[in-house]
């Protein structure tokens, strides 16, 4: 759940600014980016990834290049652009990006797991598309979503925050990471609208219902593919059923 700073009392929004990205991928980005001096340099063949299930993702070199530009781009912004603050704190437990962000008027607070340090990079982006919504700047960075509210934005961002891991994944060799490497999965298989709305099914309970209404039998089809590639249910399966 996505909650302005106002609603967390006790947690104050001020403090220094910090990196966004963590090591190594931060060293391993930092380096392609400066390799050819004023330009990026290009990225080698992306790997091939793959679940303990068997089931694989090969990711397209193409693609990969248009992600790398906006995310080095991004990267620039959260590291200059002096108008607002990016405040990563480092948790125990694993949670998902929108489940702990806090967005300020110039200043966003967000979790990462400690465990997953690699992960920082995409929950940053998460809460940098976020607090540029909050200031009147999205459409520097998802100009087809400048507008958007609701579901419609939270399915843009987090579609933004998928491409980031799989550009770790693919391209700087970062270890996996179940909570998103399952987001990249299903977004890569066709399922993120199913994803987004069983995980946070309480969050857009009337998006949820429309879109099942609207797409017959493939929440079924999306709990037996999750089943069958990670081994157990959906994130949020149980107590989206119980609604």
């Amino acid at each position: 759940m996505i909650r302005p700073a106002s609603s967390a009392p006790g947690r104050s929004m001020q403090g220094p600014r910090r990196s966004w990205r963590p090591l190594p991928w931060a060293l391993l980005l930092a380096l392609a980016t400066s390799a050819c001096g004023s330009g990026r340099a290009p990225l080698g063949p992306p790997r091939p990834l793959v679940v303990h299930s068997g089931v694989r993702i090969s990711p397209d070199p193409e693609r990969l290049e248009e992600i790398y530009e906006w995310v080095t781009a991004e990267d620039e912004s959260i590291e200059l652009d002096p108008s607002f603050w990016l405040e990563p704190v480092a948790a125990e437990e694993a949670t998902y990006p929108w489940e702990t962000l806090i967005v300020g008027p110039d200043t966003t607070r967000y979790q990462f797991p400690r465990l997953a340090p690699d992960a920082q990079t995409s929950y940053s982006i998460y809460a940098h598309l976020h607090i540029m919504k909050r200031m009147g700047r999205l459409d520097e960075w998802l100009p087809d979503h400048a507008d958007a509210e609701g579901y419609e934005l939270e399915r843009a961002i987090v579609s933004r925050v998928s491409d980031s891991w799989l550009l770790g994944r693919a391209s700087f060799d970062t270890p996996p990471f179940d909570l998103l490497d399952q987001l990249l999965y299903a977004k890569e298989f066709g399922y993120l609208d199913e994803f987004l709305l069983t995980a946070r099914s309480e969050e857009f309970a009337e998006e949820r219902d429309a879109w099942i209404a609207d797409n017959p039998g493939r929440m079924e089809a999306y709990e037996a593919w999750f089943r069958e590639t990670f081994d157990r249910a959906p994130p949020g399966w149980e107590q989206a059923r119980r609604r």
